[in-house]
This record gives C-alpha cells, sequence and structure tokens, in this order.
C-alpha cells in the first residue's frame, strides 16, 4: 500500500502562489516568506506527489502538466478548509457570546418567551437580553448599536435601518365583558366615539397608527389613560375604566371573566411586524440564528 500523502498547509499556498505569479520571487512575497523558503517548500512538495509542478528557467517559471492538473486541485482545496474554519468559528460564537434584542413590549410578551426557550435549548451559553420598549425606543436601540437588531413596527422605520417583514395583524377593540358594545359582533372607529379610551404612549408605533385612522376617519378619539403595558391596561378595562384598541397577538385569554374582545374595521387598523437591523452592520451568528428561529415561528403562526 503506497504511503499516505502528506502535503502541508504550507505547501499547498506555496504551490497556488507560484502557480499564479508564475515566479518565485512574486509568490515569496505575497506570503510573506523568502525565496529559498518557497523553493523549499515546491520541491518537498513535488517530492511527496512524485512529480515535477513545475519547469524552471533562469528567467521563466511554468507549470507542467502535472502541475496543470494539480494547482487548481490545491486552491480548491484551500477555499474549502478555509471556508470549514469560516463555519466552526462561526459555530463557536453562535454557541457563546451575548445576544441583545429590542423590541416592541407587545412582541415581547406574545411571541418572543417560546422562541428563545427553543433558542435557549440549542443555544443555552448565549446570555440573552431584551431591551422592551415602544416603537421609537426599538429603533433607536439598534441605530446606535446598542440592539444586535430590533423587532418592531414597519409602518414608522426611520432611515438608515432596514426592516424586513414577518406577520400583519389586524387590531381588536378590548371592552368590559359587560360593556353595551359587547351586543355588536363588530365594531366601527366611529364606535368608541363618546368611549373612555386607554392606550399606549404617544411614541407607540400602535398610538401612531390609531391617530391615523382616527383622523382620517375625523374623529378625535377621548384618551384618558395611558399606559406601557397591556397586562396593565387589560387590569384597568376589568375595573370598567375605559376601552383599548390593540394588535390581534396580544388579545387577552378569551376566558378572561372581565374583558370581551370584537374585531374593529371601517377603517381596518393593520399593524405591520418586522426585523429592524442596520445595513452597515453584519449579524452575529447568535443573531442569525435566533432569527432563523423567529422567521420559522411567524411562518407557522
Amino acid at each position: 500500500m503506497p504511503a499516505p500523502l502528506e502535503l502541508s498547509l504550507h505547501q499547498l499556498r506555496a504551490i497556488v502562489a507560484v502557480a499564479r505569479y508564475n515566479s518565485f520571487v512574486a509568490a515569496a512575497s505575497d506570503l510573506g516568506t523568502s525565496q529559498p523558503a518557497l523553493s523549499r517548500a515546491i520541491r518537498q512538495a513535488e517530492h511527496i506527489l512524485g512529480v515535477a509542478l513545475f519547469a524552471r528557467s533562469t528567467r521563466h517559471v511554468a507549470l507542467t502538466a502535472a502541475g496543470r492538473e494539480f494547482a487548481p486541485a490545491a486552491e480548491r482545496m484551500l477555499n474549502e478548509l478555509g471556508l470549514q474554519i469560516q463555519n466552526v468559528r462561526e459555530l463557536a460564537e453562535q454557541r457563546r457570546g451575548h445576544l441583545v434584542i429590542a423590541s416592541l413590549m407587545s412582541i415581547a410578551h406574545s411571541v418572543l418567551p417560546s422562541v428563545i426557550a427553543d433558542y435557549r435549548r440549542a443555544y443555552p451559553r448565549i446570555e440573552l437580553m431584551v431591551r422592551e420598549g415602544v416603537q421609537s425606543s426599538v429603533a433607536d436601540e439598534v441605530r446606535a448599536g446598542a440592539a444586535d437588531f430590533g423587532i418592531g413596527d414597519m409602518a414608522s422605520v426611520p432611515a438608515p435601518l432596514h426592516a424586513e417583514p414577518l406577520q400583519t395583524e389586524a387590531c381588536h377593540v378590548v371592552l368590559p365583558r359587560r360593556h353595551r358594545l359587547t351586543a355588536r359582533a363588530a365594531l366601527r372607529l366611529r364606535d368608541l366615539a363618546d368611549e373612555s379610551v386607554i392606550t399606549m404612549p404617544a411614541g407607540s408605533g400602535l398610538r401612531r397608527l390609531i391617530d391615523s385612522a382616527a383622523a382620517g376617519a375625523g374623529l378625535r378619539l377621548n384618551y384618558t389613560i395611558t399606559l406601557n403595558q397591556f397586562a396593565t391596561i387589560y387590569e384597568f378595562i376589568g375595573h370598567g375604566l375605559g376601552v383599548a384598541i390593540v394588535p390581534a397577538s396580544v388579545l387577552p385569554p378569551r376566558r378572561d371573566a372581565l374583558l370581551a374582545t370584537r374585531p374593529l374595521h371601517t377603517p381596518r387598523i393593520v399593524r405591520r411586524i418586522g426585523i429592524l437591523t442596520r445595513p452597515d452592520r453584519r449579524l452575529s451568528p447568535a443573531a442569525d440564528g435566533f432569527l432563523a428561529l423567529l422567521r420559522e415561528r411567524y411562518r407557522a403562526r
């Protein structure tokens, strides 16, 4: 049985460089080595292969027939090895490190827990930080580089951020279960004109959507209480303090004894959720892995 070939990376790089430049001087300069060391590496490779790869003269270097066959294969091996090394490094980076996510509070409450649970099972050594906020703060976190990416409303994405769509969801009205409007199967925005409306802060994407729809319908809603969390809004509604317009993804459970929900139409208020990134910032392997799970979860919804 013939002895196994034992070409080193140094020898493969030497072969590829000389083949590329047809010059030992230029190849040695490119590799950052001396010409004698390069010549020695080529001779060792030819000895191992049992064939001459280069025809040399005092002024010229050319590939032999064997060299023309082997040099492209050597370059492919080096390229493939480089890709595999990069993949292994990226895998190692994804298995440890940290990930910062800026997210709308509604998404952090309704979607992220299950995605993070799956991600933690696959990558338990990644430290996660979720920065919850309204749309303006989510965009600011991503733009400033404080977060790897954001999950926000695509209706208000400032330059230069890029938005990748995930899902479109309609808004509904949440009311006290014994409210007179629960007698209707669906509600118009005009039906809420005389109601006390509990709302998210004015800087939130949802509030801007609602204000735009109301202005288009020639209405001015009666905002009486502003809160930061949907869970708190539902507590207030349960105590009869008003009604609220919320996205479908954060509706309270149907079994809630104090609350009722109705679809909202005329006009229909729709929120478009997307991934917010900075075009000039490459996502880390940890971020890529998380976003793959997030996209899969939204496709399944």
